[in-house]
């Protein structure tokens, strides 16, 4: 078991540099409904959470909520994110690891592993991208969450969260901290996949595991919102793909 200042250790001084910093303004321009934290586990003990994405600004408060709950966490994140001026070096010297799907992503995941295996709470963020649905509702998921909770033998934590969007709406950089806005986050109950463990990772297997993400993830949703998502989940690699078959339609 490693203990909780190896974990904090291990994600770095700009871990810290980022907490004293940001925590303080959080605190005061936003409030804080938090649940769930008896399902994230305890130091030492690998975790996979899963959330939606809702916003630039998410990860920031997806972090202050699980710091909160005494889960330090670590990301995955694209790789432009990580070579942006100041700001890249500053999350990799956080201990957060990059994806980029024209390197080999493979080592990301074993990364992403060898943290889980190490007793770090990983967020891997399903949708791979902030929503496109309309209405700020989960898209389909891919599979990297789950294959890690196969992999590891850790719990995969469905998250729900909303707020974020109403501070900083999804695709743009405009922030609206006055006035204060509720940040809502709700973790759910590991999702149960004692029944995919141990079997050969297909293609079906992991498409079915993420569904049940996807669907417990939005479940929680609801519950926050209390509104009922749209019947059929956006697919967005699909609608791409749609409206790059028809160059006439425009993007909404």
């Amino acid at each position: 078991m490693v203990g909780t200042k190896t974990l904090f250790m291990n994600l770095g001084v700009s871990y810290r540099v980022a907490e004293a910093i940001l925590w303080p303004p959080f605190m005061a321009t936003t409030r804080r409904d938090w649940r769930g934290a008896q399902n994230l586990g305890k130091h030492g003990e690998g975790i996979v959470v899963a959330p939606n994405h809702i916003s630039f600004l998410d990860p920031l408060l997806m972090a202050h909520f699980l710091h909160d709950n005494g889960r330090p966490p670590r990301f995955m994140g694209k790789q432009s994110v990580f070579e942006v001026p100041v700001f890249g070096r500053l999350i990799h010297n956080a201990g957060q690891i990059p994806v980029s799907r024209d390197r080999d992503p493979h080592k990301a995941l074993a990364k992403a592993v060898e943290a889980v295996n190490q007793g770090e709470c990983l967020v891997m963020y399903p949708e791979g991208t902030i929503t496109r649905d309309p209405d700020v509702w989960p898209m389909t998921g891919k599979t990297g969450a789950l294959r890690v909770a196969l992999e590891t033998g850790a719990p995969l934590v469905p998250i729900a969260q909303w707020g974020a969007n109403k501070i900083m709406p999804p695709y743009t950089t405009q922030m609206h901290f006055l006035p204060p806005k509720t940040i809502q986050v709700t973790a759910g109950s590991p999702l149960d996949i004692d029944d995919l463990r141990g079997k050969p990772m297909t293609k079906a297997l992991l498409e079915e595991g993420t569904e049940r993400l996807m669907d417990a993830i939005t479940a929680l949703l609801e519950q926050i919102r209390g509104e009922k998502a749209p019947a059929v989940r956006l697919d967005w690699a699909a609608e791409q793909k749609r409206r790059a078959a028809d160059p006439t339609e425009e993007e909404n």
